[in-house]
């Protein structure tokens, strides 16, 4: 059984696979290991076009570990999970500093880098170096699950032990590369997660969700936990300058190394009345007279355990200082890396 699913699947790569993506049949690492980290948590369609984007900025890992963090945050801008462009910047400085400048040959050695795991790990060792290590990401546990009916869910402990065991017996060690290209292919192309191609799958005659009606109950995900609701206030201040106030976000909060207008954040969505009143204007702004402009409709974003409100506030206030923010100029603020929802809505709102 184990032996007809890679002849199967191999043979399905061969003569059927026409899936086109500009790093597959890459050899280079540093152009593998930047689609592998693009692709974690993003889909193929939004993935492409950050990845010609990294390219084109910072074609080698050289190029790439000299540019500065916040050039770096700001060509990622939009992509979420941010903490992988912090990693993405770590390994490339300790390729440089450590490897000097070559990526490594070795999987072991490949998993201390920042950001690396099992999966990525295997992806570069296999396609570059043709070292037969299986990945194991959502494509191939789908595939694994529903074929040989393994109702496990994926994220537990014996999950990923009979995932990982599962995926190193159907590897062909002969040519793990290829073999790897064919199951994430076939994943994503044919053993989709909604509607799958069963009537056309060359392996649906052994497959024993499609032989007893499982496909839709596997593999067994874990329950999604209710997302935290936010309400962040956001405060233009002073617009009318040409400049406006942003501060880096730190911590272990969201967002972390992007950078953010003034923020009230309020447990509920107040009235606009209510704003001004706030201990957070008498901090930042004194006992001054302040007079809302304008407050725009309110935004969403959602992330994975967060539901981000947001609404953005322009204020007639003058431009002293405000502790813990930085006046940046309106020419300027296009060069700085923001949140999705700050870019696409917030920034909108500033003159031109």
């Amino acid at each position: 059984m184990k032996l007809d699913f890679t002849k199967k699947l191999l043979s399905w790569h061969h003569k059927t696979n026409n899936r086109a993506l500009p790093w597959k049949g890459e050899k280079d690492p540093y152009r593998i290991w930047l689609s592998e980290i693009i692709l974690q948590q993003t889909r193929v369609e939004q993935g492409t076009a950050y990845y010609q984007r990294f390219i084109k900025k910072f074609p080698t890992v050289q190029d790439l570990a000299s540019a500065g963090e916040k050039e770096v945050f700001k060509t990622w801008e939009g992509l979420g999970y941010y903490s992988r462009c912090r990693n993405l910047i770590s390994s490339a400085q300790k390729i440089v500093g450590q490897y000097e400048g070559r990526f490594p040959s070795v999987y072991e050695e490949l998993l201390r880098l920042p950001g690396i795991g099992h999966y990525t790990a295997a992806a570069i060792a296999s396609f570059a170096f043709q070292l037969p290590h299986a990945v194991v990401d959502g494509n191939v546990e789908r595939i694994l699950s529903r074929y040989f009916g393994v109702a496990l869910e994926k994220q537990s402990a014996a999950g990923r032990r009979i995932y990982a065991s599962l995926a190193e017996e159907l590897l062909d060690k002969n040519q793990p590369g290829v073999y790897n290209q064919a199951i994430m292919d076939f994943g994503a192309t044919v053993c989709k997660p909604q509607n799958p191609l069963c009537s056309q799958c060359v392996l649906s005659a052994s497959c024993q969700a499609y032989l007893n009606d499982w496909t839709s109950a596997l593999p067994v995900k874990k329950a999604i936990k209710e997302r935290t609701v936010r309400h962040f206030n956001y405060i233009i201040a002073g617009p009318d300058s040409k400049k406006v106030w942003i501060r880096k976000r730190e911590g272990k909060d969201i967002w972390n190394n992007l950078y953010e207008l003034i923020l009230l954040e309020t447990v509920k969505n107040l009235p606009q009345d209510q704003i001004v009143k706030t201990d957070f204007f008498r901090l930042h702004f004194g006992n001054r007279r302040i007079g809302i402009r304008s407050v725009s409709p309110e935004f969403s974003q959602t992330l994975t355990h967060q539901h981000i409100r947001a609404r953005f506030i322009v204020v007639d206030a003058p431009l002293d200082v405000i502790e813990g923010y930085q006046p940046v100029s309106l020419r300027h603020i296009a060069l700085y890396p923001f949140p999705r929802i700050i870019a696409q809505e917030g920034l909108n709102l500033l003159p031109r």
